[in-house]
């Protein structure tokens, strides 16, 4: 997975950008974007799961994905792609989803 850190930080006090398989069905999954603080970074449908890690941002590539990733967080940050079978059990990704949840309207 990817890992941005230009202050050379240890890597577990980065902020964590969270990449996962939100369901769907065959040829037409859907695959979200999610700061640890929340806030919702893109998302991209794709036909299978194995290609969401790329397509999402998640990999170490040239993807545009990423200035938008350093924009959030300039001083680093580290992502993880959950699979679906892993999202309910996910302790990160269930708290950023919570966060995300508190920052909608009523």
């Amino acid at each position: 997975m990817r890992v941005y850190n230009p202050l050379d930080l240890p890597v577990e006090q980065l902020p964590i950008i969270y990449g996962f398989n939100n369901g769907g069905s065959c040829r037409w999954y859907t695959g979200h974007i999610l700061a640890e603080d929340g806030e919702s970074l893109g998302g991209h449908v794709c036909s299978h799961e194995a290609y969401m890690p790329g397509d999402l941002g998640m990999l170490d590539s040239d993807s545009p994905r990423h200035l938008a990733f350093a924009t959030k967080y300039p001083d680093g940050y580290r992502c993880i792609f959950i699979p679906m079978v892993d999202v309910s059990a996910h302790e990160g990704l269930n708290g950023a989803y919570l966060r995300n949840q508190a920052r909608r309207p009523a």
